[in-house]
């Protein structure tokens, strides 16, 4: 029979994503239907032999529709999530506007799978960046034990949605962007996300929260420190883990290599070790530079990197939609 399935925000980077993963995965579509704001309906999207038209978002039009997938923002999805699912509508999250509610499951599904069980109509998607640890993290703690991480990520400036792609290239261009989401600019320099008052981002609390959240370890001693780079596409992590036991690192690789969604490429000889454009289009998160944190007395130091777009937003939301609609996944590219 399939499911019906609307895409909300369909038009945008991770929009157009979830169509192309719904796709590519083979998620039992009966019908798809595609919304995005009034500024953008009317445009046509290919979904496998069809050129589907982009409707102006209403509640009310998701009437009959199972399953939906929303990367619009927070603020619409704090106004209309809960309306939608309420009329049997399983509305799967891509913003931040439900990670802590205690409602909703906040899931990667090779990690806590069974969370899914517990909503109420509302799933979210955790932050990408947060997506890519969480899977190295798992299940290091399960063998190990973990006492602190620190996180440094590396980010594409596609993070801050299409707005910030354009930046990047108006300023390569030698252009005055028409929008700026880096005050000072992006190309040949970085940028942070907005600040507090407090000196932190919202994209670092973010990933400390929702790490402890995912693993289940409310008082997992994290901190990190969260850059904009100028590259198109693919989030990077350098990380360090300090280890409850001693870790041996021939064990830590084979570890890694029986987690799912993890690609271990780490041959220092050879100098093969993850990058941003070797994983675009990829849905594994990849992990190298795996060796020894010389600085504690059981640890490691590694460097993770995945597509933001792809494993870091639409297709960890596709995997959710397969364990709630309890379709067979489709195995990874190779």
């Amino acid at each position: 029979m399939g499911v019906r399935v609307a895409v909300i925000g369909a038009t945008g980077l991770v929009g157009r994503t979830l169509v192309q993963v719904l796709q590519e995965r083979r998620f039992p579509v009966r019908d798809l239907r595609l919304f995005a704001s009034e500024r953008s309906a009317g445009t046509r999207l290919r979904f496998h032999d069809e050129e589907l038209p982009v409707e102006a978002f209403r509640p009310e039009r998701l009437r009959g529709i199972e399953l939906s997938l929303w990367s619009a923002g927070a603020a619409l999805s704090r106004q209309y999530a809960w309306e939608v699912a309420r009329r049997d509508c399983l509305v799967v999250d891509n913003s931040s506007a439900w990670r802590h509610d205690p409602r909703v499951p906040l899931v990667v599904p090779e990690v806590n799978p069974e969370a899914v069980t517990r909503h109420e109509g509302v799933l979210s998607n955790p932050n990408c960046a947060t997506i890519q640890l969480v899977l190295v993290l798992a299940p290091v703690a399960r063998r190990w034990g973990i006492r602190r991480v620190v996180v440094a990520t590396y980010q594409s400036i596609s993070g801050a949605g299409q707005k910030g792609i354009e930046q990047l290239q108006a300023e390569l261009a030698g252009q005055t962007p028409a929008q700026r989401v880096a005050p000072w600019g992006i190309a040949f320099t970085t940028a942070f996300h907005q600040l507090d008052a407090d000196g932190w981002s919202e994209e670092e609390r973010k990933i400390v929260a929702e790490t402890r959240r995912i693993l289940g370890k409310p008082d997992l001693a994290l901190t990190a420190t969260c850059v904009r780079l100028p590259t198109l596409g693919g989030h990077a992590e350098a990380v360090w883990v300090e280890t409850a036991s001693p870790i041996e690192l021939e064990e830590l690789r084979h570890c890694l290599r029986q987690q799912p969604g993890i690609v271990v490429l780490d041959d220092p000889a050879a100098q093969r070790y993850p990058h941003p454009a070797l994983v675009s289009g990829r849905d594994e998160v990849f992990v190298g530079r795996l060796r020894r944190d010389e600085s504690v007395p059981a640890g490691f130091s590694c460097w993770i990197v995945a597509d933001n777009l792809r494993k870091g937003a639409a297709t960890n939301a596709v995997q959710i939609a397969e364990l709630l609609c309890g379709c067979p996944p489709t195995p990874a590219q190779q």
